[in-house]
């Protein structure tokens, strides 16, 4: 007997209710649409996200190469990614120790358009991989493949990454989720839950429950303290001043008495490196850093995107790429009263602020009003260079029809939807490992794409 949509919807709920990951009416926010059936992506498509992997993994790579050399260099490409911070911050992550570290797990935004795929930031600092976990292990049916799946699973990856930054077998892992990070820590419990039931040590924690001794960082277990290998950072290094005990865990990361993921490097996680990326005075370098492969790969892949940095350039300057008018800009204040046709454009703040995550102080052209627009691009302009914001090109995704369950009145329907699909990838031995996708469809007359209430989230998979 084949379940009914409505029933495969409520059980799907009551499972997630039960594992603390939905909560219907949050103020976590922590709800959304509940779909009978997976995202399903075409054997291509998911050829196409193995292959994305490997080359994110080299974009980090050369984006940080590039960094150091700046930075040994005093240029103006290191300049632009340690603005704002604070020079302790900064001297901490160039560290001889730290100097090749690069995040463990990575996380791009990728927009389904009707000309395939656009890669509008990347996440070293993602929440939703628990949640994804749990929604894959839920969607089960011999009819389609769980993408992600036969890689083992993401809790497994999660302690393969662990294991691999260690470079021990079976570390002791700490979880550290701040408060800011609290929306997320029920699935980060729920997947150190998993891995227990394993026998694995892994422990989601706050900072305050973390002992600080000479010799490491402890986390009590029941009656003993246990010394913690990795300490997985769940917090943004904005927020550093404001997290408990921060100095003594950089202190001991520091000292090699616990290893941190991602690294305390505030310069890889600016989403203005894609302004970087698309600066023709640097194609060179990049093409060189990354190979001709992947620069290609990514030259399509990655939208134009500019700093937005107020200072006045020469009469014989100008901003390339950036051609609203079809004339090049010059001055920041000719984008002032551009037509709504012309602003279809997105202002991000770049990166080490509290505005800067989880859709947080995106303001999309096209929709908003000419005032909006206006205070928004001159507010921008004038933080800079204390906090930067980047204008990037806005990319229409393509229209889906999608069907979920109303919890109100118990029926199945459908809505014509965008699509933003994030998937994971875990770095083991210096590999890739794509463990899984979670689709994020929201409806087409929304411009931002995240997960909300009316959205629909759920995992991707393939049909046999």
């Amino acid at each position: 007997m084949i379940a009914q949509p409505e029933n495969i919807c409520t059980e799907i709920q009551s499972s997630l209710t039960h594992s603390g990951l939905f909560a219907e009416g949050s103020d976590l926010g922590n709800s959304w649409r509940i779909s009978p059936e997976p995202y399903f992506l075409s054997s291509k498509d998911v050829a196409f996200f193995h292959q994305l992997g490997p080359h994110l993994l080299n974009f980090y790579s050369a984006w940080n190469k590039l960094y150091l050399k700046s930075a040994k260099e005093n240029q103006w490409f290191s300049q632009y990614l340690d603005a704002g911070k604070p020079q302790g911050l900064i001297d901490f992550g160039k560290m001889k120790r730290f100097r090749q570290t690069l995040p463990a797990l990575l996380r791009p935004d990728v927009i389904v358009t009707e000309n395939g795929f656009a890669v509008t930031e990347l996440d070293s600092v993602p929440g939703g991989f628990g949640l994804t976990a749990e929604l894959m292990s839920l969607y089960k049916n011999p009819a389609w493949q769980i993408i992600g799946d036969s890689e083992g699973g993401i809790p497994a990856l999660f302690y393969k990454m662990a294991a691999s930054v260690a470079k021990q077998k079976d570390p002791c892992v700490a979880i550290v989720v701040s408060d800011e990070a609290e929306d997320y820590r029920s699935e980060m419990e729920w997947l150190a839950s998993i891995l227990n039931k394993k026998g694995l040590p892994v422990y989601t924690v706050h900072p305050r429950e973390i002992q600080f001794r000479e010799e490491g960082l402890f986390i009590l277990e029941g009656e003993k303290w246990v010394r913690a290998d990795v300490l997985y950072r769940f917090f943004e290094l904005f927020d550093l001043k404001n997290i408990p005990k921060s100095e003594l865990l950089m202190y001991a990361a520091k000292k090699g008495h616990v290893v941190t993921t991602p690294p305390y490097k505030a310069s890889l996680e600016e989403k203005l490196s894609f302004a970087l990326f698309h600066h023709p005075s640097m194609k060179p370098d990049w093409e060189k850093a990354l190979g001709s492969e992947t620069f290609n790969i990514l030259s399509h892949l990655i939208p134009e995107t500019w700093i937005l940095d107020s200072r006045p350039l020469t009469p014989y300057g100008v901003i390339p790429g950036l051609e609203p008018k079809g004339r090049p800009v010059q001055d920041w204040q000719e984008l002032m009263d551009l037509t709504q046709k012309e602003r279809e454009m997105v202002i991000k703040p770049s990166g080490f602020s509290p505005e800067s995550w989880g859709s947080r102080g995106v303001v999309v052209g096209h929709d908003v009003s000419a005032e909006v627009w206006q205070e928004t691009l001159r507010k921008r302009l004038q933080e800079f260079p204390g906090q930067t914001s980047i204008l990037q090109k806005f990319y229409k995704g393509k229209r889906v029809p999608t069907s979920y369950w109303d919890r109100n009145s118990g029926q199945m329907k459908t809505m014509q939807s965008r699509v933003r699909l994030t998937p994971y990838y875990f770095v083991v031995d210096g590999n890739t490992h794509l463990a899984g996708i979670l689709a994020t469809l929201c409806s087409q007359d929304k411009k931002k794409i995240h997960g909300m209430a009316d959205a629909v989230l759920m995992p991707c998979a393939v049909k046999d």
